[in-house]
């Protein structure tokens, strides 16, 4: 009787990645889930090692790899904040120190003297924060743990990330929120099935990364990127079944097109559109982004109710889309969509990143900061004290 033995499947979690974080450096590490980020940091940790290829770490890591690791559900919050920490190299004396700072971040309360198997998920993340941020670490690892708080946690703890990061430590993230990695982050690392598929810039890295989930349900997109002499990356995606042929920002009065506009000038973004084969459904997408990527504004004509259907190649489409430009001095660019449904997962014809920019000037309003212009101004009650005696 012949035996017919298969050979080994050979599985690579991560293989030929590469990269550097410098002291104050902030990197993140995205990617779909079952590209490889979560073996990384364990190997990075120390928790598993890399069967080939090295890794140098220089300084104390704090890590929040999984939710609750380390922790004893019988344990109450307390207990579990000396334990970690205990892990972690510090001392009783030390943590004694500590543990009002711990208990003050954490805001779980009474529960904090309570046994951890009645947490929530969320509390659960606000005491493992608390307790890995006790004390500036040189090296910060967060693995998606945050995603489970609540918001206001969330902004207190990338509060003090920032924080530590102006302090010199240097911050490994892993995050599925875009607009934390843009916003926090010098360097991104994009990661697929182990492999590392680009590095660099944020804008750069997060428009390739969104095009690519994109082109994963179209394997016929192309994924086009280039930078402009100001700065700004142009990633440009889709099927090319219908195109953008031209963006405009005009003045609404007097339909010129305008490069730099004033705080609370009324303006109009016209994009015309042209089909170049048969398409059930379209819908325009716009979306206005700050020159840190930070998303302004954005929707499309899926919400607006406004969908077109049924257009054949060679119809042309015109969209215009009036506002009063209530933003504050600065860069702005336009971002635009062409897809199927809401969506650019559903089809992408094309996607278009920064497709338009322009200039903000504040010309003839009160000097304030910010992204945006509040039409107000302060109401005054002044009361002396010589007119009530």
């Amino acid at each position: 009787m012949g035996l017919n033995v298969q050979p080994a499947y050979e599985y690579w979690a991560n293989k030929d990645i590469s990269f550097t974080v410098q002291t104050g450096q902030a990197i993140a590490i995205i990617g779909q889930n079952g590209a490889g980020k979560s073996t990384l940091l364990k190997m990075i940790t120390g928790t598993v090692r890399p069967t080939q290829g090295s890794i140098t770490v220089n300084g104390r890591i704090s890590a929040m790899l999984e939710l609750g690791l380390g922790f004893n559900p019988e344990f109450t919050g307390r207990q579990n904040a000396y334990m970690a920490g205990g892990l972690m190299g510090l001392s009783n004396q030390e943590l004694d120190q500590l543990m009002p700072g711990i208990e003050a971040f954490a805001e779980i309360g009474d529960f904090f003297d309570q046994a951890l198997r009645v947490y929530s998920s969320g509390m659960q993340a606000r005491l493992a924060f608390a307790v890995a941020t006790a004390v500036r670490p040189d090296i910060l690892i967060v693995d998606e743990i945050l995603s489970v708080g609540d918001s206001y946690f969330q902004h207190k703890s990338f509060d003090r990330i920032r924080q530590f990061k102006a302090q010199g430590t240097s911050i490994i993230l892993v995050t599925h929120g875009m607009g934390d990695v843009r916003s926090l982050c010098d360097h991104v690392v994009l990661i697929d099935q182990g492999h590392m598929l680009k590095q660099g810039a944020p804008d750069e890295v997060v428009d390739f990364y969104n095009a690519l989930i994109a082109k994963k349900e179209n394997e016929k997109l192309a994924i086009e990127q280039s930078r402009d002499a100001q700065g700004w990356l142009k990633t440009r995606s889709g099927s090319g079944t219908a195109v953008v042929k031209r963006l405009q920002l005009l003045d609404q009065k007097t339909d010129t097109e305008v490069a730099a506009a004033q705080v609370g000038q009324a303006v109009k973004l016209v994009c015309e559109v042209e089909v170049l084969d048969e398409i059930p459904e379209l819908v325009l997408g716009m979306m206005l982004r700050d020159k840190q990527g930070s998303v302004i504004w954005g929707s499309n004509t899926w919400h607006t109710g406004q969908l077109q259907a049924n257009l054949q190649a060679g119809d042309s489409l015109r969209f215009v889309l009036p506002f009063d430009c209530n933003l504050g001095a600065g860069s702005y660019s336009v971002t635009t969509a062409l897809t199927r449904g809401e969506s650019h997962l559903d089809q992408n014809f094309e996607w278009s990143d920064n497709l338009l920019v322009f200039d903000v000037i504040n010309v003839d309003k009160d000097f304030f900061i910010g992204s945006h212009w509040l039409n107000t101004k302060f109401i005054v009650d002044v009361q002396k004290k010589s007119e009530t005696s």
